[in-house]
């Protein structure tokens, strides 16, 4: 099978692999489609993610979603041509936060394309059959390889404890602030405030769950009062004046990936009794991420802006940076004269 590599920075090189086996508890899927995520992009361009640090070849990409072509001893042979979306991790079960319920938060996590773990930027891929979620015909493969990032709106959404009538403040309007806006809204949120400094995001924040938009460098965020912030953006200043923002008794949720340390509103937060959490991934996401889009309450084929082989993977990578860029996937088989 063909698997595209990075080697070092800005490196990608497509290779021959063998087709993997599986083993008695995995699943062998046909990759169909694979969106690119700001992590890959990062370790693409930087080798790193914080801590995580690409010290060999790895393959990319955890949002994946194709059709299984093998199974393992241990799994009936009946799942053989499912559509599936992949839930790209691998927790140790026997370990506490597993047996807690959050195993997103396993100390021997094996998750798709976090070094040394390659990722799903291949032709084929294994991941344990309860990990393989099967996807009705309705919903599309590239929008069943998106009910990952979903995952991180549904987590996030929870997180912020958002219900029927809640306000909420989202900063950024990338992808996560994108299907977070969409998660509210089905959660039943009647306010969604999405803030970006970029006006072209925000005119997509507009078309994906927002009721209103504001630019923050011209705009008092601080002057709002919302039950909830969920922070998508990893930007200093959109946390402090997204803190500002809530009501006493609210809820901040930290997800967006930017520095690592940086001074927060303490006393505000001790006065107003503010909850603060992060989001590391997802746990038990995925069938409320299928109910989602099957229902047509929230849009993932909209999100798709570029399509690309396996041939474009760097392309794919720097899509980003173009206009109008919302999400970039990566469709195994495609030939790159086709890429669009």
């Amino acid at each position: 099978m063909q698997a595209s590599v990075l080697t070092a920075a800005h490196e990608i090189r497509l290779e021959e692999r063998p087709v993997p086996t599986p083993a008695h508890d995995e699943v062998l899927v046909q990759v169909r489609a694979v969106g690119v995520c700001g992590s890959d992009a990062h370790y693409y361009r930087e080798g790193r993610i914080g801590e995580y640090v690409v010290d060999g070849p790895l393959v990319l990409g955890h949002e994946a979603a194709g059709v299984i072509v093998a199974v393992g001893n241990d799994v009936s042979d009946t799942r053989v041509g499912q559509r599936v979306s992949i839930e790209p991790q691998r927790p140790d079960p026997t370990s506490a936060q597993s047996r807690a319920g959050r195993y997103n938060l396993c100390p021997a996590m094996e998750f798709f394309a976090t070094p040394p773990i390659d990722g799903a930027l291949a032709e084929y891929v294994l991941i344990q059959s309860t990990f393989a979620h099967d996807v009705p015909d309705d919903i599309s493969d590239e929008a069943a390889a998106l009910l990952e990032p979903l995952s991180v709106g549904i987590a996030s959404a929870q997180k912020a404890r958002i219900s029927a009538g809640s306000s909420v403040l989202i900063a950024g309007a990338g992808p996560v602030g994108l299907v977070t806006a969409q998660v509210a809204r089905a959660f039943g949120a009647t306010e969604v405030i999405v803030t970006d400094i970029d006006a072209s995001r925000r005119a997509n924040a507009q078309r994906f769950g927002a009721t209103r938009v504001l630019d923050p460098a011209a705009e008092d965020v601080r002057s709002l009062t919302v039950d909830a912030f969920i922070d998508a953006s990893g930007a200093a200043r959109a946390v402090i004046d997204g803190i500002h923002a809530v009501r006493p008794a609210g809820t901040v949720v930290l997800v967006g990936m930017g520095g690592s340390d940086y001074p927060l509103p303490i006393s505000l937060i001790q006065n107003r009794e503010l909850l603060l959490t992060g989001v590391f991934r997802y746990a038990n996401t995925w069938p409320i991420a299928r109910a989602l889009v099957a229902s047509g309450m929230v849009d993932l084929d909209a999100m798709v802006t570029a399509r690309f082989g396996l041939e474009g993977v760097e392309d794919a990578l720097n899509a980003d940076r173009q206009p109008g860029s919302i999400k970039a996937v990566v469709i195994p088989g495609l030939s790159k004269e086709n890429d669009a």
